[in-house]
């Protein structure tokens, strides 16, 4: 099997990029240093793409691992044929290997293993031959044998002919053909189906109770349920197809006649689809749903990270962290614009205590000591007070403050850690949530990457998720997130610099000790004097690492120190020097290097044209940020509502804090977050929301229903 020729189809790419991708991944380089820094040798391919076909390269490299490990147990068994060895080499999936090999697995004593050690075979073959002449008692009656070992002993013609048909059910069991054939059945006509295990219990799964839907149109998120659901004990779930269609299909397989000998036959393809072959495919078909179910939920979960993880941060702000709570009162934390802990305290201004003054005093305090200029609250419990509470306080002030409330999801998690204990050892857990309450909103990469991304509960089942994979895929999204921004090298945590290209855990504590015994970074060169950190991994890393104010310009940009030479040679050309980068005059750069011509330009300095675009993006604004480029959250100042409050009708600005299979849950100023269906997004069609929205996007919405009860609010984004 030629993989990268696949690839190159399946990807519709040319098999030179295939090549060179496949190349540099096994040279060890990492998916986010291809993207940026061999863009030449892909063609520019992303790096979502890339993961893409990283993963789908492993797949097609088990695939051959696995047909290799077959075809061997099957030739020291001496049973290899042209015929095997063709449908093996043809096989495109591991499903498909795995049925091929079914028959000659090693098989733990049953029924028919037992039936074969009788030498009950040839009677098997009697009846499968179906000669209409053929009494098959009269035949059985050859078979009997009465011997002191149970295990060989046929007694009586019935258990002969019981034997050779449990011998035919398991060969027509083994049909790799008709195992494929009766799966896709499955895929195209089968139904998914469940029941209420308890019709009187209340639960969740209500809408499942009686429920049916196509193998092929079902939804992810309602595979996920239902799964949950059988898992909980609440319901009872099947995949079947039209009744008698599978014995159908084995009998026209097998049957060739009404014979005697065609009837047992028949008896033994039934026996084979109901004991055998229907329970193995059902849990085939049932697995193949929730990986695919899983793998999009990991998908949607992913992108909403990536979203949440790109969030412009709120730069050089002064920032009040609260989080909030009734009895043991709001935890608050003061951080200054770099994210350094300025000040904390506690206040009451919530039940039991309600010293909503005293609180004001204090906080009014804080704000004027500090000059803080945004407030970080929290979403989890005794938000809606703590938020009214802040409202009312700045309305009372000439200060200019705005606040936003924020996820506090996975706040707990980072707190109650090893690494917030390193890194605020004087701080209790519940200040320690304060302060990352804060720093969440000063800037979401730097805090977030310190959470396990599981934890930051953007996504939907995720605690269902395959762990391996889940944790995989979402480590993917944050080590493209924060290479695609890339790291200030002397303010970085080690949770931050352990995500960037070529760097582990180890050598990102090694960089911050480098950093605390011989001081600030002033040169990218000096990663190679840090323990652990060679050659090897200062290429891919040294791209994404910034120094500002460092004795090289180019190094608080993205271009790589292997290109250099070339953005010098660049600026000479055009007339600059690397002083100017610093000081701003390279305003007209992008006019002079597109008058003279990329590729004429790239040729003279010697790289190719994807790199020099780059290089020019990179000097025009040095130390850019992609994150500045995007709209910026939504603070609030005003009034606090709560659900009484709200009117069918009512039109709000909202921002989106999840997006789901079948919708979007939209933070509009309530404590609930509201729900925008799929179905009132747009008046076009859509397959899923985010074709139309994704986290953090300012949206304006009109109220549809208000459950006060059920404390669930509908909107709708549609005009």
């Amino acid at each position: 099997m030629d993989i990268n020729l696949m690839l190159s189809q399946e990807f519709k790419l040319r098999k030179e990029q295939i090549d060179n991708t496949v190349n540099l991944i096994d040279d060890g380089k990492t998916i986010p240093f291809i993207a940026r820094y061999r863009k030449e040798m892909t063609g520019s391919l992303d790096d979502q793409i890339l993961r893409e076909i990283y993963d789908r390269l492993n797949y097609l490299r088990n695939l051959t691992k696995r047909k290799e490990e077959i075809t061997n147990s099957i030739n020291e068994q001496g049973k290899m044929t042209e015929e095997i060895q063709a449908a093996i080499d043809k096989a495109v999936t591991l499903v498909e290997v795995e049925d091929i090999y079914r028959p000659y697995k090693h098989k733990r004593k049953t029924r028919v293993s037992v039936a074969r050690a009788k030498g009950l075979e040839p009677l098997a073959e009697i009846l499968l031959a179906q000669d209409e002449n053929t009494i098959p008692e009269k035949e059985a009656e050859a078979f009997l044998v009465e011997s002191e070992e149970a295990d060989k002993t046929v007694s009586t013609v019935e258990d002969a002919l019981q034997g050779a048909m449990d011998i035919i059910a398991e060969d027509v069991s083994d049909n790799a053909a008709l195992r494929k054939y009766i799966r896709e059945m499955f895929m195209q006509i089968g139904k998914i189906s469940s029941k209420a295990t308890d019709e009187e219990a209340e639960t969740v799964y209500k809408n499942y109770y009686e429920y049916s839907e196509g193998v092929a149109k079902i939804a992810g998120h309602r595979v996920l349920a239902l799964d949950r659901g059988e898992k909980e004990e609440a319901l009872k779930v099947s995949v079947d197809i039209t009744e008698g269609a599978g014995e159908r299909a084995c009998c026209q397989k097998y049957v060739v006649n009404d014979s005697a000998c065609g009837q047992l036959v028949k008896l033994a393809c039934e026996d084979s689809y109901k004991r055998l072959i229907y329970p193995s495919i059902e849990r085939e078909i049932r697995s193949e749903l929730t990986a695919k179910a899983c793998e999009g939920a990991i998908k949607v979960f992913g992108d909403n990270l990536k979203q949440l993880l790109m969030q412009p941060p709120i730069k050089n702000s002064v920032t009040l962290g609260l989080d909030p709570a009734y009895r043991t009162g709001c935890k608050i934390a003061v951080v200054d614009g770099t994210g350094k802990v300025l000040d904390t305290t506690v206040v009451y201004p919530t039940p039991p205590q309600s010293k909503i003054e005293e609180a004001k005093k204090k906080l009014v305090a804080l704000i004027r000591k500090h000059n803080v200029t945004t407030i970080s609250i929290g979403n989890g419990t005794a938000s809606r007070e703590s938020e009214a509470f802040v409202a009312d306080m700045l309305k009372e002030i000439p200060e200019k403050v705005s606040y936003m409330v924020v996820s506090e999801a996975g706040a707990s998690v980072y707190s109650a850690s090893k690494l917030a204990a390193e890194e605020f050892p004087e701080y209790d857990v519940s200040l320690r949530s304060a302060v990352s309450i804060a720093r969440r909103l000063q800037d979401p990469l730097a805090e977030l990457v310190k959470i396990d991304p599981k934890a930051i509960g953007v996504g939907q089942y995720q605690h269902d998720m395959p762990k391996n994979r889940m944790d995989e895929a979402l480590s993917g999204v944050v080590e493209d997130c924060v290479n695609n921004v890339g790291v200030d090298l002397n303010t970085a945590s080690h949770s931050l610099l352990s995500y960037i290209s070529g760097i582990n855990a180890g050598v990102a504590k090694n960089i911050v000790k480098y950093r605390e015994e011989n001081g600030a970074f002033t040169d990218r060169k000096q990663l190679l004097k840090v323990s652990k950190l060679g050659a090897k991994a200062y290429e891919q890393c040294a791209g994404f690492l910034r120094v500002r104010d460092g004795k090289n310009p180019l190094d608080n940009t993205s271009v790589h120190p292997e290109s250099y030479d070339a953005a010098k040679a660049l600026l000479e050309k055009c007339g600059y020097s690397l002083s100017d980068i610093n000081a701003g005059k390279l305003t007209d750069l992008s006019e002079k290097t597109e008058k003279t011509g990329f590729t004429k330009l790239a040729d003279e300095i010697g790289v190719g044209v994807p790199t020099l675009k780059d290089i020019v993006k990179e000097l025009v604004k040095p130390g850019r940020d992609p994150r500045d480029e995007l709209p910026k959250p939504l603070m609030r100042s005003g009034d606090v509502m709560e659900l009484k409050d709200l009117t069918i009708g009512m039109e709000l600005m909202g921002t989106v804090r999840n997006v789901i299979d079948f919708g979007a849950f939209v933070d509009i100023g309530v404590h609930e977050d509201g729900l925008v269906h799929i179905s009132q997004m747009t008046n076009r069609y859509i397959k899923h929301p985010m074709e139309v929205v994704k986290v953090g996007d300012i949206v304006k919405v009109k109220v549809l229903d208000v459950d006060v009860k059920r404390k669930r609010i509908s909107l709708t984004m549609k005009p």
